[in-house]
């Protein structure tokens, strides 16, 4: 997980260490710098190729301009066939070598405002899922009804529902969220089932977090497993949208993430233990 300063160095050094092969979605995308990386791939020969939504709020003039700007540089783009479901997964993967799975767009505000981690793996059995994802999605197939993807991502909508209902199930201690478009019903339920057996359920999201805008999904359970990603729990992101969640188990990133959720939980105050539909004091 990195600071905000630190977001854009780090896809730029990812893409910049590219040699091959550049693999990536893109949501939205205004910075500058991270196209003009992915020119300068192109022009030292990486073969770039880009999966885009057809459908973002507010966002088809921009989509053309991206969609231009990338086939203009020689990428190869590809527009997400689906006709309902939005491609909001956030991922990257170097010369099969490098993945990247972040919770942010590449755009100013993510780079300087919001909430957001970035997750630098070179674990081969994620960076095998996302490519086996991206050549699906591609192609405009659907995923192989085996798993291929291993067992650290989380990819919706055709399992996010479950998975993430089956972590929030297997708590033994503790939850803690950060989410500021928690609202699925069965997922707020299911939190309050297990603030009744004893766990200690905290949100954040909406609650003023010191000048930082909420944007990035994270859950910790039992402060030992993170998922980290583009998945939001809510009915929309669960059931509806090409997301893209990573379980991440590193004790050393885990206890990062933890002091970074502490930190935003102190300046939430009490308001950190409250679930959507709560009764306020």
């Amino acid at each position: 997980m990195l600071a905000a300063s630190e977001r854009k160095a780090a896809l730029l050094g990812v893409i910049g260490s590219a040699k091959r092969r550049l693999v990536l979605s893109l949501f939205r995308c205004d910075d500058f710098s991270i196209l003009d990386a992915l020119a300068a791939a192109l022009e030292r020969g990486v073969q770039v190729e880009a999966i885009l939504t057809k459908r973002a709020k507010g966002g088809k003039r921009r989509l053309k301009k991206l969609w231009g700007a990338l086939e203009e540089m020689g990428a190869v783009v590809t527009r997400y066939a689906d006709p309902v479901v939005k491609y909001h997964a956030k991922y990257l993967v170097a010369d099969e070598a490098t993945a990247v799975v972040t919770t942010l767009n590449p755009t100013r505000k993510c780079f300087a405002r919001t909430w957001d981690a970035v997750v630098i793996t070179q674990d081969p059995s994620v960076i095998k899922g996302l490519l086996t994802l991206f050549k699906a999605d591609a192609a405009g197939v659907p995923l192989p009804s085996r798993r291929p993807l291993g067992g650290r991502l989380i990819v919706g909508p055709e399992r996010s529902r479950p998975e993430i209902m089956a972590l929030i199930t297997s708590a033994k201690h503790s939850i803690r969220i950060l989410d500021h478009k928690l609202s699925d019903p069965d997922v707020v339920a299911l939190l309050r089932d297990r603030r009744s057996d004893g766990i200690t359920v905290s949100v954040l999201g909406t609650q003023p977090m010191g000048g930082v805008e909420p944007h990035g999904k994270m859950m910790i359970i039992d402060e030992s497993r993170a998922i980290l990603g583009s998945t939001a729990l809510s009915t929309l992101s669960l059931d509806f949208r090409r997301e893209v969640s990573l379980v991440v188990h590193e004790p050393a990133l885990v206890k990062q993430l933890n002091m970074s959720y502490q930190q935003l939980s102190a300046k939430a105050g009490t308001a950190a233990s409250r679930l959507p539909g709560d009764r306020t004091a």
